[in-house]
């Protein structure tokens, strides 16, 4: 693992920054549609911040996009530690987006926070999961368009197609509010075990070839 501080400019300069940069601004521009005249209101507040965290989950989705990544796939760091290294460059970045959003909501209807927070934090680790198996099943080197489609389909489906008895989206005072956030903590869960799972490498078959040969 020396030569992983070698890897760090590198990285930071295929991170997608163009796409995190336009995502995590169309999510402010919804976080403080909130703060419009009419839209003072807990209900508004709270799918505000859920839309803002879904539009930087799909900034989130190109994350892992490396152009060069056939020629990246032979070096000597394990495809993990490369994806975990450009999601610890993003990091810092994205805890100063999500606080920035939060705060754009009035406090007399800002939701719980630390709710709200898990709920954005599943969302974006589903973005990631989706990137890291596209990567480990696909020769595609850019599959984040493809990635953000499908969290877009699945954001949109869900709330129509989700059991009624495992409800995600309630709202705030909902009795069903604190047994939604476990189910979402379960999501996060699986969302982060996939995102393990699929950042490893593929299993190479070898070859055992004949003396005569």
């Amino acid at each position: 693992m020396s030569n992983v501080p070698e890897l760090l400019l590198p990285l930071w300069r295929t991170l997608p920054w163009r796409a995190l940069g336009a995502a995590a601004a169309l999510g402010l521009l919804v976080a403080g549609a909130s703060r419009l005249p009419a839209g003072f209101s807990p209900w508004l507040a709270l799918n505000a911040l859920r839309a803002a965290a879904l539009a930087f989950a799909l900034g989130l989705a190109f994350l892992l996009d490396d152009p060069a990544r056939h020629t990246t796939a032979t070096v000597p760091t394990p495809r993990p530690v490369r994806q975990a290294l450009r999601l610890a460059l993003v990091a810092p970045f994205a805890a100063l987006w999500w606080t920035a959003a939060v705060l754009l909501v009035p406090a007399e209807v800002r939701p719980p926070v630390g709710a709200v927070t898990l709920e954005a934090a599943t969302v974006c680790a589903l973005a990631l999961a989706g990137a890291a198996a596209a990567i480990r099943r696909t020769d595609e080197p850019e599959p984040g368009v493809g990635v953000g489609a499908g969290l877009l389909t699945v954001a949109v489906l869900a709330p129509l197609l989700w059991p009624d008895r495992w409800e995600l989206f309630v709202t705030v005072g909902d009795p069903e509010w604190a047994d939604a956030h476990e189910r979402w903590g379960v999501v996060l869960t699986v969302a982060l075990v996939g995102c393990a799972v699929w950042a490893r490498e593929p299993v190479r078959r070898l070859r055992v070839r004949s003396p005569l040969t």
